[in-house]
This record gives C-alpha cells, structure tokens and sequence, in this order.
C-alpha cells in the first residue's frame, strides 16, 4: 500500500514539474503551591482563611501527593514505544517495541503486530524531483492524491479522508499528517495514518494501519499511541 502511494506521489510529482495537519502540568501545580502557601501564610497571621483558600489547598496537596504516583503508571508493553533510526536512509520515528521487523519488497521497513499482521507500519523511500513538499502542494492536495491512489485499488470499496495538517520537522523541515479510513475486501475497515516528507530530493512515507470494524473499532490508547509514532516521523539529525 505504501509503495503504491509513494509511486503515485512520486509520479505526480514528475508531472506537476513538468505542467510548471487535563490535567494541570508539574510547573503548574508547583507554581500553584507556591501561590497557595504565600496566601495561607500571609492570612494566618493575621489569623483568617477563606473556605476557597482552604479548598485550594486541598486541592494542591491532593494533587502532590497524587502527582509522583501517576507519573510512574507504565503503559502495557504491547504499548511501549521505542526509537527507531534508519542512518542510511536518513530518517527516525518510535514504534511500538513489540511489533515484529518483517521483510517485504518495496518497504524500507516494515514493522507487524504479533499475529496480527494487518496492523502494521511501514516506511518507503523513493527519489522525487522536488526539495520540499510545498513544492509539490498543499497537505489537501497531497491528501487528495492518497486517497486517489487509495480508490484505484481493486481491494478498495471506499476510502474517506478525516484530516491534513502540517508540522515542523527536524531542522524546520515541513512536515504533511494525514488520517483517513478505508473499506477493503482485504480485512474490512481500516484506519491510517500517514506522514511525509521531503529531503535531500526523496520523498519519504510513513504508513500506519489499524483494523477499525465496528465490531472492534480503533480504542482510545492505541489510537493515542498510533498518533505518538505519526508525530515522531522525522529526518534523522547528521552528526
């Protein structure tokens, strides 16, 4: 699937040359402590306290003590991430540590769920003759050749967009985000997400796909840890 996308954006690319996307952090609870302890030591003295002062500081050792405890709640290891570094090809995300590196022609690399080979995420690197993806389009239009790509498929039933959007890379490097969903005859409805970007004159893909069917859709912390890897794709610093 990724090399069919990339292919296809590497394509497109050509022609267009040529036709010229709740809690309170520590520093502010700390900072919320302080404040507390400067009122309820100026208000002692003079030996009164409002029932919102009180509340407050409540509130604020409450959360202290609260705080440490959480901080050291581990995600299940099937949800762990790790760094993964090509040097050769030039870029870095996390992936999830128990997902298996498999060979597959056309992916630079490609990891699976255990037994679970339709999650997936994988990268392709292919040269373009664009230096950035601005030069190419806008994420919409990007993401509009994705899902293009995605409905010539003869698997695809249907392909929806969810979202674009851009972010700064490594070094300022522009970054495109997509999410979209597909319906294949080939394992059902699926949720991807995708990156690109463009250095040193290729273009690099991350694919990351996830079976969504309605009898057991994407949950809140895969998604949230899906979301983590697809906002980790980036060039890899030189040294």
């Amino acid at each position: 699937m990724a090399l069919q996308i990339c292919l296809a954006l590497s394509i497109s690319s050509h022609n267009c040359l040529n036709h010229s996307p709740m809690s309170s952090s520590p520093s502010t609870l700390i900072s919320f402590s302080v404040q507390t302890k400067k009122k309820t030591v100026v208000e002692l003295s003079s030996l009164r306290l409002s029932k919102r002062e009180l509340c407050l500081s409540s509130f604020v050792l409450i959360l202290n003590g609260l705080y440490p405890k959480l901080s050291k709640v581990s995600l299940p290891k099937e949800m762990e991430l790790q760094r993964y570094t090509d040097s050769n090809e030039g870029f870095t995300l996390l992936r999830p540590s128990s997902w298996i590196k498999v060979d597959k022609a056309g992916a630079t690399v490609l990891f699976e769920e255990a037994n679970k080979g339709t999650n997936n995420l994988g990268v392709v690197v292919n040269p373009v003759r664009v230096a950035s993806l601005g030069e190419f389009g806008t994420p919409q239009f990007v993401a509009d050749k994705l899902i293009q790509a995605e409905k010539r498929k003869e698997s695809t039933i249907d392909a929806e967009l969810i979202g674009a959007s851009e972010r700064s890379g490594h070094g300022g490097l522009q970054v495109y985000e997509f999410e979209y969903k597909v319906d294949s005859s080939r394992g059902g409805l699926k949720r991807i997400f995708s990156a690109a970007f463009v250095a040193s004159k290729k273009l690099y893909l991350l694919n990351i796909t996830h079976s969504d069917k309605p009898e057991s859709p994407l949950d809140t912390h895969t998604r949230m840890m899906l979301e983590e890897v697809l906002h980790s794709f980036d060039a890899a610093p030189t040294t």
